[in-house]
């Protein structure tokens, strides 16, 4: 049976994720939940319940994340850069070009053959970039998020959505339907409207292949499949996508 060796929690502003490695770094267990305000509070009690599952106490401890200044035990803080980086790493085998969307921002990352970043580049300041662009829409219109992704690419057609706001782009979205625009070739446009944004981003970053995709939104399809469209280049997804930057933190802490 293997053994828990270290933790690594990824407090971002959406949910908190937290990832148990193993003395070989693979990934033993993760735990995901949207982050509660009092992040310190749940910081401490979702460490609490990972080290009471896992039998183990006191296990070394490093926070990435949008709330990685507030958990506390934490060995270090470091960037969710350098965690998703080394994530990437362990879970790939190789370097190439990391895309991490998130709930808040979208990163590119360059890693060289040996995992280290070698440059990077961020969208912060937009949410018509990020996941929470989709969660807002599928919040609107009434669809579980994990629904969204289907519906899109289960779409004939698609309507071009021409806001380049996140605020615009719901009112756009609402116009269409008002008009009688079938839903799915709407769902499917906001999906365009997202990956033109993120492949824009990579573009200007250099982005080479292969294309590495990390964080929460790496796990719907569409935004996968309409990704590599976009770039021309097929995309390699982890199987716990949403748990990179945990799993890089767990690894620099072991």
């Amino acid at each position: 049976m293997n053994t828990a060796r270290a933790l690594g929690l990824d407090l971002g502003s959406t949910t908190a994720k937290l990832a148990a490695v193993d003395g070989e770094g693979r990934l033993l267990r993760g735990w995901v939940e949207p982050t509660a305000p009092a992040m310190a509070e749940q910081a401490r009690a979702l460490v609490a319940r990972a080290e009471q599952e896992l039998g183990a106490r006191g296990l070394p401890l490093v926070a990435t994340g949008y709330g990685r200044a507030l958990v506390p035990g934490a060995r270090r803080q470091l960037t969710e850069i350098t965690c998703h980086a080394r994530g990437a790493f362990q879970a790939f085998g190789h370097g190439g070009t990391l895309l991490d969307v998130g709930g808040q921002d979208s990163k590119v990352i360059a890693l060289g053959p040996d995992g280290k970043v070698l440059h990077f580049a961020m969208n912060d300041k937009c949410a018509a970039g990020t996941g929470r662009f989709l969660e807002v829409a599928a919040q609107r219109l009434q669809i579980p998020l994990d629904a969204f992704g289907p519906l899109a690419l289960s779409a004939t057609a698609e309507e071009s959505l021409s806001s380049t706001c996140a605020v615009f782009a719901e009112s756009e979205m609402i116009s269409l339907l008002a008009r009688g625009v079938p839903l799915a070739p709407i769902v499917r446009g906001l999906h365009r409207s997202l990956v033109r944004r993120v492949a824009s981003l990579a573009r200007g970053a250099g982005a080479r292949p292969p294309l590495l995709f990390s964080g929460g939104v790496a796990r719907n399809p569409a935004v996968r499949a309409l990704l590599a469209e976009e770039l021309g280049a097929p995309i390699e997804v982890p199987e716990r996508p949403e748990l990179s930057g945990a799993w890089g933190a767990a690894l620099l802490a072991g």
